[in-house]
Formats: C-alpha cells, sequence, structure tokens
C-alpha cells in the first residue's frame, strides 16, 4: 500500500491493544442490524454489517462517551452521516447501555413511535446527535459540530472545552455536492479535531459505484487539505492505527478511507447492491449467522458479548467525572452552563426595547438588512454565544459587525465565519454549531439562494434548532440584477415548511421584533426576508412585542371597516399609502401587518378573528399569492407577482408589475362594488 499521508505527525502513542473479543463484538452489531431489519421487512442491513468492525474500533478505544450521562458537554460527538445505516447507531446505543435505547426498541425498529426510525433523528439521550438520512447533511453537520468545539474551546479553554468529532459517511455522503462545499471548508479552517471514516465499499443503489463514481476521492481530500489514509476496513488493528494517526494530526481535518465489503458476513449477498436497501431474507439471514459464527437466536447477544459491550459503555465514566469535577472548579461554569442551556443575556429585552425606541424616535428610511445589521451591533456585544457569517455576500447581507473579526485557522476566538460560495455547506454547518450546543449560528445569503440551502433548512425545523437564516434581496426591489436574483415564488415555499419562523418585516421597529424572537425561539429555526431597498419606519415602539403576534393592526380603520389590507415587509408602506386616500374617498381601511405567519396561526381563534375582521381583505406582497387564500379567502382580492421579475429599477419593477397604492386602491374599490 502506498503512504497513507505525506503530512508530518508527531511522534504517537502506542495503539491499543485490540480486545479479543473484537469479532464476537462487531459481529453483534451485524446480528441485531440483520435481525432488525429482517423483522421490520425494510430497511439497511449492508452497511452496518460493513462497517461495524470500524464501529467497534471507535467505541471501544477512541470514542469519549458516558451513557449515564449521555449529554455530557465535552463528550466527543459522532455523526453518522450515512444515516441509511441506522441500526448501526441502535444496536450500539442498546449494546453500550443507553437506558432509553432498550432491546425492545431495536425489536420495533422502523415502527410508529419507536426510537429507531428508519433513519436516525436528532436524541441525545440515545447517542444520536444530529437527524441524517438525506445524504451529506451529516457531514456537512459535522463541520459546524467541529468549528463550534473549537470556538468554545477558544473561549473556554482545554479545561471545559476538549473533544473531536467523528463521522461515518458513505460513497452516496461523498458523491452530494455538499460534501465537496463543506469538505473544502473544513480544511480551509483547519478543522483537525474532525475525523471522518469513508464506508469505501464501491456499492450504491444501483449497482457498482464505477457506473458513476471514478474519481480519486482521496486525492480529492488531500487538494481539500485533509490529512488522508487508506485501511482495509475489516481489520481492527490497521483501523486502530489510522485512528491514532489522525487524532496526532492538530492543523488539518482527516479522513480514513476503509475498503469495505458491504453486507459482510453474508455469504450470497455481501459485496453487492442486494445488500443495501433491503431486507436479506430468512435463508440468507441464516447463512450469515452460519458464515459468522453466530449461533444464537435473532435479537439474543450472549452475556460475555454483552458484558464486553457494557465495558466498552462504562470507559469514558471516568474521564466524565474529571471533567465534571473541573467544571465544578471553574470561575466559568455558570456562564458555560448558561450557553449550553441556551439561555440569553437576561437584558437582551432591555438592549432591543431601547434599540425599538432609537429607531421610532428618528424614523430612519433604512432597508431592512441595515435595520438588522443594526440589531447585531447592539446584540453582539452582550452575546458572546452569537456568531454570524455569510456565503460571500457580507456587505450586502449586513451581517458583520466593527471590531468583530473572522474566525480563522489562527484565531478561533473571532465573531464571523466567512463560509465562501458555500450557502449549502453554511447552512448544514449552523445547523452542527446549534445541535453542539454553546453557540446560536446566523448566516446570510441572498434570499434567491434559501433554494441552495433548502435541505438544511428543513432539518433545522425537523430538529428543532435554533438557526438563524439572514436572507436579504428579498424581493424584486432587488432590482436590476434581473429575475435570476428576484425571489418571487420563496416566501410561499419557505412558509411551505413546518416549525420553521419565516419574518419578513416591514421596517427597523418590527426587526428589532423579528430578532428578538428569533433569539428567544430555542425550539425552532428563523428566516429574515429582508429589504435591499429603503423603507420607512412606521411603528411605534411601546414595550410589547407587537410582531410576536405574527401579525397585529397597524392602523385601523376610522369607524366601523369596510377593507382591511394584510401586507408583509416592504409592502406594508404601500398599504399604509392605500390606506389613507380609500379613507379620504369613504371606505373606512385597516391596516394589517403580517411579520410572521406561523406565529399568527398560533394565536387564538378569537384575537385572528379580530385582526382580519368581517369586511373584504385584500393581500399586498411582492410574491407569488399561494397561501394567501387563508386570509383573504375566495373573493378578496391580490396585489403581488404572478410570475417572474425582470432586469429595471425596483421603482420601475412595482410600477411594471403593478404592485402600486394606485392598484390597490382601484382593487379596494371594485371588490366594494
Amino acid at each position: 500500500m502506498p503512504p497513507a499521508s505525506l503530512t508530518a505527525v508527531p511522534a504517537m502513542p502506542a495503539t491499543p491493544a485490540i480486545d479479543p473479543m473484537h469479532k464476537n463484538m462487531a459481529n453483534a452489531i451485524r446480528a441485531l442490524a440483520m435481525d432488525a431489519v429482517e423483522q421490520a421487512k425494510s430497511g439497511h442491513p449492508g452497511m452496518p454489517m460493513g462497517m461495524a468492525d470500524v464501529a467497534t474500533v471507535l467505541w471501544s478505544q477512541f470514542l469519549r462517551f458516558d451513557p449515564e450521562n449521555p449529554a455530557w458537554p465535552d463528550r466527543d460527538r459522532f455523526i453518522l452521516s450515512a444515516g441509511h445505516g441506522s441500526m448501526l447507531l441502535y444496536a450500539i446505543g442498546y449494546l453500550t447501555g443507553y437506558k432509553k435505547m432498550t432491546l425492545e426498541e431495536i425489536k420495533k425498529f422502523r415502527q410508529l413511535g419507536s426510537l429507531t426510525p428508519g433513519h436516525p433523528e436528532h436524541d441525545v439521550e440515545i447517542g444520536v446527535e444530529t437527524t441524517t438520512g438525506p445524504l451529506g447533511q451529516g457531514f456537512g453537520n459535522s463541520v459546524g459540530f467541529a468549528l463550534a468545539e473549537r470556538i468554545l474551546n477558544a473561549r473556554f479553554g482545554d479545561t471545559l472545552v476538549d473533544h473531536r468529532t467523528f463521522v461515518i459517511a458513505s460513497d452516496g455522503d461523498l458523491m452530494e455536492g455538499i460534501s465537496h462545499e463543506a469538505a473544502s471548508l473544513a480544511g480551509h479552517l483547519k478543522l483537525g479535531r474532525l475525523i471522518v471514516f469513508y464506508d469505501d465499499n464501491k456499492i450504491s443503489i444501483d449497482g457498482s459505484t464505477s457506473l458513476s463514481f471514478t474519481e480519486d476521492v482521496q486525492a480529492r481530500f488531500r487538494a481539500y487539505g485533509w490529512h488522508v489514509q487508506a485501511v482495509d476496513g475489516h481489520d481492527p488493528a490497521a483501523i486502530a492505527a489510522a485512528t491514532q494517526e489522525a487524532l496526532a494530526v492538530t492543523d488539518k481535518p482527516s479522513l480514513i478511507a476503509c475498503r469495505t465489503i458491504i453486507g459482510f458476513g453474508a455469504p450470497n449477498k455481501q459485496g453487492t447492491h442486494h445488500s443495501h436497501g433491503a431486507a436479506l431474507g430468512p435463508d440468507e439471514v441464516a447463512a450469515a449467522r452460519k458464515q459468522l459464527g453466530w449461533n444464537h437466536p435473532a435479537f439474543v447477544v450472549p452475556e460475555d458479548i454483552l458484558s464486553a459491550w457494557r465495558k466498552t459503555g462504562s470507559r469514558g465514566k471516568a474521564e466524565r467525572q474529571a471533567w465534571q469535577k473541573r467544571f465544578n472548579e471553574s470561575k466559568e461554569r455558570v456562564e458555560f452552563d448558561r450557553v449550553m442551556q441556551g439561555a440569553l443575556p437576561k437584558n437582551l429585552g432591555e438592549t432591543l426595547t431601547q434599540l425599538k425606541q432609537k429607531i421610532a424616535a428618528e424614523k430612519p428610511k433604512h432597508a431592512t438588512r441595515q435595520s438588522s445589521g443594526a440589531v447585531l451591533e447592539a446584540v453582539l456585544p452582550m452575546m458572546p454565544e452569537l456568531i454570524g457569517g455569510s456565503a460571500d455576500l457580507t456587505p450586502s447581507n449586513n451581517t458583520q459587525v466593527k471590531n468583530f473579526g473572522p474566525i480563522t485557522p489562527a484565531n478561533y476566538g473571532g465573531r464571523y465565519i466567512h463560509f465562501g460560495v458555500r450557502e449549502h455547506a453554511m447552512a448544514a454547518g449552523m445547523n452542527g454549531m446549534a445541535l453542539h450546543g454553546g453557540v446560536v449560528p446566523y448566516g446570510g445569503t441572498f434570499m434567491q439562494f434559501a433554494d441552495y440551502c433548502r435541505p438544511s433548512i428543513r432539518l433545522a425545523a425537523l430538529m428543532q434548532q435554533r438557526v438563524v437564516f439572514v436572507m436579504t434581496h428579498d424581493s424584486i426591489g432587488l432590482g436590476e440584477d434581473g429575475p435570476t436574483h428576484q425571489p418571487v415564488e420563496h416566501l410561499a415555499a419557505l412558509r411551505a415548511i413546518p416549525n420553521l419562523l419565516v419574518f419578513r418585516p416591514c421596517d427597523g421597529v418590527e426587526t428589532a421584533e423579528c430578532w428578538e424572537l428569533a433569539l428567544q425561539n430555542k425550539n425552532c429555526p428563523s428566516l429574515l426576508a429582508l429589504s435591499r431597498q429603503g423603507l420607512p419606519t412606521v411603528r411605534g415602539a411601546g414595550e410589547e412585542n407587537l410582531s410576536a403576534h405574527g401579525g397585529y393592526v397597524l392602523a385601523e380603520a376610522t369607524g366601523p371597516r369596510q377593507m382591511t389590507i394584510l401586507a408583509t415587509g416592504s409592502e406594508v408602506m404601500l398599504a399604509l399609502e392605500a390606506r389613507t386616500q380609500l379613507q379620504k374617498d369613504g371606505i373606512a381601511t385597516a391596516v394589517v401587518s403580517m411579520p410572521c405567519w406561523a406565529l399568527f396561526e398560533e394565536q387564538t381563534e378569537d384575537y385572528r378573528k379580530k385582526v382580519l375582521g368581517i369586511a373584504p381583505r385584500i393581500a399586498v406582497e411582492a410574491g407569488t399569492r399561494q397561501g394567501w387564500e387563508r386570509y383573504i379567502g375566495e373573493k378578496g382580492g391580490f396585489v403581488g407577482m404572478a410570475g417572474f421579475g425582470a432586469s429595471a429599477p425596483a421603482e420601475q419593477l412595482y410600477r411594471h408589475f403593478g404592485i402600486t397604492v394606485e392598484n390597490i386602491i382601484a382593487l379596494a374599490k371594485s371588490i366594494q362594488k
């Protein structure tokens, strides 16, 4: 075999001896995986059977974890990016003694209400650090995990933060485009505490990976600046030696390409795509038992083998207790605990109230992206866990604050990440940072490129993670860059994602309120849709956060309502101007600002009815109509976009597409007839 890497590494301690029980321990994973998949009549037995040797070495010799305290902050993080092989993770969870991961849960694999769904879903209590399955997402998350560890280490030191991130990734993970983005970023940031075991089994669903995937993966990762090794994935001594070498490399992330046989032990299906994504069948399961020398009934792990695994599970207890002692003696324990628990600084609300009062008093005409920048200027000094970035659009997104420098390989204590033109890796990385804990991430790009981030935005919502997506240039108001950069359908598409708070504020006051809500909501991500163009200040600044209602009456009608205009963002000012004229023309009109539909839907029915009223309604938004029907009804009117935009100054585009005060008035009067 040629040299695994040209990277010089320090002298390494002796590799731990291989447990004589290794073969039986690895076979326990294989047996539970094929039994659970067989009982469910669906699943992916091949990957757990192929990577069982790697996993056994990792857990028994290297991974720092404690099933008695699964959320130990300084534990190593393990990410199964190849989420289809979920039974590997569930089997290890049971074998090592996680209390919630019982044998009964293993038997309920892929069944409704179980802790063992087809693909792993975030639950630290069973050792699942992140939700995976969409290939490449876990790999992208891992960069965020590893970066968060370095950020917190720079702040709190080795005493409280000193751990690693380990990953198992598949051929499919490394085919996905996100893996290229994330690997490139990790190499650039020199995340030496990230170690990826690549399950190089040469098999995809369609057959051999040679059908579509023939690049030199190891050379590719070397080009990214990674430390690269190649091993026989069924040789525990070689796996351990490679892992030991990777641990000694501090200035590069590591890829260990493990040449494995998918479905290892199944004599007729191993090494083929037939073992990838379906139950092996009773005959092949029986043959595999014979081949592996596993002469035990389904779901039975002999006591001596289970005991060996439970001993592995207890291996990290002493390290965890030593860490707990250091934590208890640390002067920074209160602050460390605050950020790891995700609690906000106590004076955050007061700071943002003062900012709102300042904006209301001065009444600037600022783009909401500028207003967002003003919020960050106020919040960043008091919230050191708030870490931002942009996908190479920093000046346009207004996401960096003066005197808060970038995170670099030489300084992980910075506060800003230059993600480069890597929107997908940015979003997945922010998910990983949030999942790690101790960091509240935000990241910016143009709203048009939310589509480049969408799989990760969706997973942030599914995992209930506090991640803030700052999406600027939110409409045809972007202007001259044209329809390729003008989002029109994006608001509707993003609002369709459950548990995602989509905010579209109308001025600086609402922007501050929406940021406050984004930071307060620990169990859901938020997306701020912000304007390029300047908008007048239309809100006052009382103590109450009106945006928390999702929608509220911004300007009530004079007298009984005859018309209600609903609007968001940059179109609220048009609605207010139209109201003024309609009132003069004898049509009593109210304007409702609706910065967040999701929050509005959480209000009581009585509140929503009071805000919407019984008069005819018009909605105004520089996006598509989709979704507005629930508020305006079949007979309601809509002023907005019916198709793509065009290249021209914003003012011309609004006139060209009919999003004008005059058209709002005309539509209101036509509905009144």
